[in-house]
């Protein structure tokens, strides 16, 4: 992986997979080592990246083969991992939110962690967050903020702890984070006075660092690890700022103003001494350099790329994503500029696999495989999800982010999980 991966984390869980047809343009954004496992939120090093090859480059007209459908996600939008031939994710059954497990390869389901008490939302009950997988063990937030390590193997709950009590207070939309595993430590964004990130003991839940010269509230962002400096750091969003942090006290090395209405969710960029940020609500996008002696300069501030949850994706010299006002938008990642804008499908959330795009339309549920290029958008096969769940909350969308992993695509609509096969060949 690339610096923003700690390769000690890497190897007690990622195996490698080779890419042998990766496009020319996919090749200068891939890191060195290349995986097919989907081990947290946004994958490996949490650029929504799928470093293989081997898939489809055009979908058939009735889309890409379905494997099969699993009812038993519960309720909610948490995303998937997937290791070691497992998919992990979160859902409310019962009235009690849980971790639980599946057979990538059948859907079948293995087993359930409770993650916490139910939380309660127009846009849909449930968790939000997506597992994170390091070595044995699996690690998730729940919508009411009770992150829980679990056993791999079976879903034993090995500790836990409350955002409470570590000073935090539930946002509006809940506890979103995809908690960070960082070697042996578990980063976290309770939010409040005793610091708004925490460094917690992976195998124990011990509190190792809190960021006490940081004490914004929690937002809806995860956390983005990488190297600058000869420092290890960590970045968060929150409404007021973007932030880094000491990875070894927590201390803050840089910060930055960013101007967050109602909530700020997508996960920050880092590349080559820059951080990228964006947010909906009419906000829009900002880019800072860092010095080497960790001064801040902003390299510009627009509304290009208004993007409220469904992710931005940076593929060489290029980022992609939807923007509110111009639909889906190519842009420069250097100047900030617009290359190109369509509005060929709504409003969605995007990942990235083999120089293709794929993207999902919040509202009906239809998902386009295009090419990730900077000369136009152009799609290369669209399906609409079918069956699509009942128990949705009217004010609810299809959410959840794609994820592709071992030549398989994983989609969801609340307790609905759908797989999905890819491969060019077999």
């Amino acid at each position: 992986m690339n610096s923003m991966l700690n390769l000690t984390f890497s190897r007690h869980f990622l195996r490698m997979a080779a890419a042998p047809c990766v496009m020319a343009l996919w090749a200068m954004a891939a890191p060195a080592v290349q995986t097919a496992d989907w081990p947290q939120w946004r994958g490996a090093d949490r650029k929504d990246h799928a470093y293989e090859g081997n898939l489809l480059k055009e979908w058939p007209k009735e889309g890409p083969k379905r494997l099969w459908l699993s009812r038993e996600g519960g309720l909610g939008y948490a995303g998937f991992a997937v290791v070691r031939g497992k998919l992990f994710t979160s859902g409310l059954k019962d009235q009690t939110e849980h971790m639980l497990a599946f057979d990538a390869e059948s859907g079948k389901a293995l087993w359930s962690a409770p993650l916490g008490s139910r939380y309660p939302n127009k846009w849909g009950d449930g968790p939000r967050g997506t597992p994170t997988v390091a070595g044995d063990y699996v690690y998730a937030l729940g919508g009411q903020g009770k992150l829980v390590c679990a056993k791999v193997s079976d879903g034993t709950v090995v500790w836990s702890k409350e955002m409470k009590e570590l000073g935090g207070g539930v946002p509006g939309w809940g506890y979103c984070e995809s908690v960070l595993v960082d070697g042996d430590q578990v980063i976290c964004t309770p939010g409040g006075s005793q610091g708004a990130l925490a460094a917690l003991n992976a195998k124990t839940g011990e509190v190792l660092w809190r960021s006490k010269d940081f004490t914004d509230g929690a937002q809806y962002a995860s956390i983005v690890p990488f190297e600058f400096g000869g420092k290890r750091q960590y970045v968060q969003l929150t409404m007021q700022n973007i932030v880094g942090v000491n990875a070894a006290d927590g201390k803050v090395l840089w910060k930055s103003g960013f101007p967050g209405r109602v909530a700020v969710i997508p996960t920050p960029i880092y590349h080559d001494g820059h951080v990228y940020v964006a947010a909906g609500y009419g906000v829009g996008c900002k880019m800072i350099k860092l010095g080497n002696d960790l001064s801040v300069t902003d390299v510009y501030e627009n509304k290009v790329m208004k993007n409220h949850h469904g992710g931005v994706i940076q593929i060489g010299d290029h980022l992609y994503g939807h923007s509110d006002g111009p639909g889906w938008v190519c842009q420069d990642f250097k100047s900030g500029a617009e290359v190109w804008a369509s509005k060929a499908l709504g409003k969605g959330a995007v990942s990235a696999a083999d120089g293709m795009l794929y993207c999902v339309e919040e509202g009906s549920g239809t998902v386009v495989l295009a090419v990730a290029s900077p000369k136009a958008w152009e799609e290369k096969g669209r399906f609409k999800l079918d069956p699509q769940t009942t128990q949705r909350s009217p004010d609810g969308r299809i959410w959840t982010h794609p994820v592709i992993s071992n030549g398989k695509l994983y989609l969801r609509d609340q307790e609905l999980i759908y797989c999905y096969d890819i491969r060019a060949s077999r």
